[in-house]
């Protein structure tokens, strides 16, 4: 959502037996208070089996925030260590005997992390392989198996987690209405359109080929032209996303717009999707002319479909 927007609350209401629905909106205020952050568990090549397990290993975690140390390690006189970042939080005294820490670098440490293998933090969630300490950073900035986060659009949330995880937080905490079919029909109505100009309808989550896609439909202004845009993503990685792809269509009077792509993983956020520009954009002028009447009131319908690529 973009700054300053409000969030917007969509209500299905069936006009049909098919997936057919009438999208309104509703002024909400953007809560938290049901999201409940989730911890993650404990990807890039490594190995596949057994690492190094010593007590080295319980010593490159730092006492104050129980990470893993990089270099550089601190040390103070008396040889207790923590790592850079927590140096400066403790305003350079030792938390253990609260000596003052200075500049001293713990070298030995520093060289023997060099020889450890260890596993990627992710292991609980299914990732097995191992990596030389020194790795293992950079390997679970992009590992497959890192927790995903939420993509609900209309508040900041902090939940991450596995895919059925979010699934169930969104339908339960966000109250998304989820559907089943690879066909939408989806009418976004609202009375007063020129009071929408940064906003986002909240989401609907799809169930189609076994997998899970969220489309969003939000208002914002594109330079100085305010338009709507309506674009799909994908509740897994990239490299699944790629066997998908989607078609959008709103128009009426004999005329329309159509889109069609690759849905977006949801590790690329709302965001950064929308401000990219891929999805199907509808100038306001034109999706005021769809809606026919005075245009004075938005009654946009934007069907879509979702298949498999072979």
């Amino acid at each position: 959502m973009a700054p300053g927007g409000s969030a917007l609350k969509e209500v299905l209401e069936s006009t049909s037996t098919g997936m057919d629905y009438e999208v309104k909106i509703a002024k909400v205020e953007a809560n938290n208070n049901n999201s409940k952050p989730t911890k993650s568990g404990i990807a890039g090549s490594g190995k596949y089996g057994m690492h190094s397990n010593n007590g080295v290993y319980e010593l490159l975690e730092c006492p104050v925030c129980t990470n893993l140390m990089y270099p550089p390690i601190h040390q103070c006189p008396n040889g207790h260590t923590l790592c850079s970042n927590c140096k400066a939080r403790v305003q350079n005294t030792c938390p253990t005997c609260r000596y003052e820490l200075g500049n001293i670098r713990c070298l030995a440490l520093e060289k023997v992390a060099e020889s450890l293998e260890v596993p990627c933090r992710y292991q609980s969630l299914g990732c097995h392989d191992i990596f030389p300490y020194y790795s293992k950073l950079k390997h679970e900035q992009h590992c497959r198996f890192r927790p995903y986060a939420c993509p609900y659009a209309g508040s900041e949330c902090s939940v991450t987690g596995d895919i059925p995880t979010l699934v169930v937080h969104l339908k339960d905490d966000h109250k998304v209405d989820m559907h089943d079919g690879c066909t939408f029909n989806h009418r976004y109505v609202k009375s007063n359109p020129h009071e929408v100009e940064n906003a986002t309808w909240m989401l609907t989550v799809f169930n189609c080929f076994g997998r899970q896609f969220c489309l969003h439909f939000e208002a914002f202004q594109l330079g100085m032209a305010p338009v709507y845009m309506a674009f799909l993503r994908f509740m897994g990685d990239e490299n699944e996303a790629k066997k998908f792809s989607y078609s959008l269509e709103v128009g009426a009077h004999g005329r329309k717009l159509t889109w069609q792509g690759i849905p977006r993983s949801i590790r690329d956020s709302h965001r950064k999707v929308r401000d990219s520009q891929d999805g199907l954009i509808i100038p306001r002028n034109l999706a005021l002319y769809f809606s026919g009447g005075d245009r004075q009131e938005l009654k946009l319908r934007v069907t879509g479909r979702i298949w498999k690529e072979e």
